[in-house]
């Protein structure tokens, strides 16, 4: 039995002090027990590996997108999000809640048209059950509108991405016959520099008629490496363990949503500092107090949701 919690922690401690012999002595050790492809904590032990290995080397991550960039398609990310959804809950409920708080919404004032402003679309895949639901709306379809917010992809097209979501949604709203408009901001203004109060100030400049504010409850945000190191390996750990008990190790979807997203994720953690960290996740409570000093007052959750 490998004591991975203890091998990484130590190596981790190794690379915070610029000790290379003996974080590479563990770093053997790890690489000998951990695999893409093992059981939960063989898998984060080997993404850790690759992000300590990164920090220790010095590259890091220079350029980071949220986005998948290596040539991965929509179509295999959006089955590899299928998987992830259908194994844990956190995702699917925070979607199912913002759907229908907005359907609800729209159809309690009677709303002709709905403008949605997504900070940080990524795919999009949020979207499609809410278009199903307004096409069926028994006094017909409201127009449709969705500005689509994310970093900009490195390269000569940084807006390809999120330009590809709005054809996406288009051609989806199309089929359902629901009006749609679509816009996109691949804006660095809104990017890793930009203070979290100054976003949700903006917000709130905006008006709108419902925020909805779904992020990560995590704690692994400390300025000091080795906290934030092991409080990442508690929260990647509860992933990688909850896929273990829902999903074959064998599944490609699992592997691929893995490597991608956690794994990538992970990178971004522990190799990263500076404005090169873009995960820096806070608590609910910590964001609470940002929303309510920003203005925002928080509205109780309907019954029918709860």
């Amino acid at each position: 039995m490998v004591d991975f919690q203890n091998l990484l922690t130590q190596c981790a401690k190794a690379v915070a002090s610029s000790d290379k012999r003996t974080a590479n002595e563990v770093l053997k050790q790890i690489r000998e027990h951990s695999s893409p492809f093992g059981d939960g904590f063989q898998r984060l032990a080997h993404y850790f590996a690759n992000a300590l290995e990164a920090r220790l080397a010095g590259t890091g991550m220079p350029v980071y997108t949220p986005l998948v960039s290596n040539g991965t398609s929509a179509a295999d990310i959006l089955k590899a999000y299928q998987v992830y959804v259908t194994a844990c809950p956190f995702m699917r409920m925070s979607n199912y809640f913002a759907n229908r708080t907005i359907g609800r919404l729209a159809h309690a004032r009677k709303a002709k048209r709905i403008h949605i402003i997504d900070f940080g679309i990524l795919y999009g895949l949020q979207w499609p059950c809410l278009i199903e639901r307004l096409a069926i709306r028994p006094d017909g379809p409201p127009k449709l509108r969705i500005t689509g917010i994310e970093l900009p992809q490195p390269g000569f097209r940084p807006a390809e991405r999120v330009e590809k979501i709005g054809r996406r949604l288009q051609n989806y709203c199309k089929r359902l016959n629901v009006p749609f408009e679509y816009n996109n901001i691949p804006n660095e203004t809104v990017a890793i520099d930009c203070p979290r109060d100054t976003v949700l100030k903006l917000i709130k400049r905006i008006n709108p008629d419902l925020f909805v504010h779904g992020v990560v409850n995590g704690t692994y945000n400390a300025p000091f490496f080795v906290t934030r190191f092991r409080e990442a390996l508690f929260h990647f750990y509860a992933l990688f363990d909850m896929f273990d008990a829902n999903v074959p190790r064998e599944d490609h979807q699992r592997l691929q949503f893995e490597k991608e997203i956690f794994g990538r994720d992970a990178m971004n953690v522990i190799a990263c500092e500076g404005l090169e960290r873009v995960e820096r996740p806070e608590s609910f409570k910590q964001w609470q107090v940002r929303n309510l000093r920003a203005g925002f007052k928080q509205l109780p959750i309907d019954e029918e949701l709860s």
